[in-house]
């Protein structure tokens, strides 16, 4: 059971929030998710240790439960929750990072030897992921279009030991220039952050439906330059932390429109999911969209997430 975040009890939701929001799910368990600490996971860095390697001494400080549908992953339970203060965290050996934050690179499957694209990579989580799966070979393409940021970025691919990546600063919207390039793009895209309140409960006070919109725009350009970019026959994936329909869904719809040879793929990961919307707010979407990953807090007790796997037709 997770454990209840102080005040929680306290935290006001605004009016226009709560409907829209208990028209798409079960509000009640939303909220007390959404208002609880997460589970505490990792992902040990194969760049540096094997599983075997890290898990007989990690065991000696932590209690841990495979994530489902990460092999590398582990939740971690304890009182303790300084995961990040540990001497295997410093050196790189495991990156502390949400269960749910590790779908996106697990369903892009990048290979030794592809060129791969993070369009918005900082602070790191899912690039350094890539590059585990890529096991350091061919090439990594990291980008963020902020200093502070990139900074961040660089300090984690250098201690996780990434040795196949080169980082950016620039736009993401410039590689649409680069057309049919790239083997595999990851779009984490920017967005409203309604999946993580747990991580920071501001998010209630700043949501507002004018900033869903503005944020869906966005996306939309976003996605349109990330599928320029990639190579005929190539996968690209676009996830957010948020559950906004307008940032999800719709924006995969609106690319499927734009692009006959958008196709959706269909996700197959062990974890526990909900329903794509497929109409809101009078809007219908394909029937297609059914195929994305829509994940609640309350589904499996992690941050909440959403997951597009889009193919290029050739």
């Amino acid at each position: 059971m997770l454990k209840p975040m102080p005040d929680a009890d306290k935290v006001e939701f605004k009016e226009g929030f709560v409907k829209r929001y208990s028209t798409l799910t079960d509000f009640s368990e939303f909220r007390r998710c959404s208002l609880s600490f997460p589970r505490k996971s990792m992902r040990i860095n194969t760049l540096k240790a094997e599983v075997s390697e890290i898990l007989p001494e990690f065991r000696k400080q932590w209690e841990l439960f495979p994530v489902p549908w990460c092999k590398e992953g582990f939740f971690v339970e304890s009182e303790r929750r300084d995961i990040g203060n540990t001497l295997e965290h410093a050196l790189g050996y495991i990156y502390v990072q949400d269960a749910s934050s590790m779908i996106p690179s697990i369903v892009l499957e990048p290979k030794p030897g592809e060129l791969v694209l993070d369009m918005c990579a900082a602070p790191g989580s899912k690039s350094t992921q890539l590059a585990q799966y890529m096991e350091n070979q061919g090439l990594l393409v990291s980008n963020d279009n902020s200093y502070p940021r990139i900074k961040a970025l660089s300090m984690n691919m250098q201690r996780c030991g990434v040795a196949n990546s080169i980082i950016t600063l620039t736009e993401a919207r410039n590689y649409a220039y680069m057309k049919n390039f790239f083997d595999k793009i990851l779009l984490d895209a920017p967005c409203s952050g309604t999946g993580t309140i747990n991580k920071s409960v501001d998010t209630v006070k700043m949501w507002n439906p004018a900033m869903v919109i503005r944020l869906s725009k966005i996306q939309k350009q976003l996605i349109s330059c990330a599928f320029e970019a990639l190579k005929p026959g190539g996968t690209l994936v676009y996830s957010t932390c948020t559950l906004e329909p307008d940032e999800d869904e719709a924006v995969v719809d609106s690319l499927l429109s734009k692009y006959g040879n958008a196709k959706l793929s269909d996700i197959n990961i062990e974890i526990k999911k909900s329903s794509a919307v497929l109409e809101f707010e009078g809007h219908p979407f394909s029937p297609e969209i059914k195929k994305c990953l829509r994940i609640w807090p309350q589904d499996n007790e992690t941050e909440g997430f959403f997951v597009a796997k889009i193919l290029k037709e050739k």
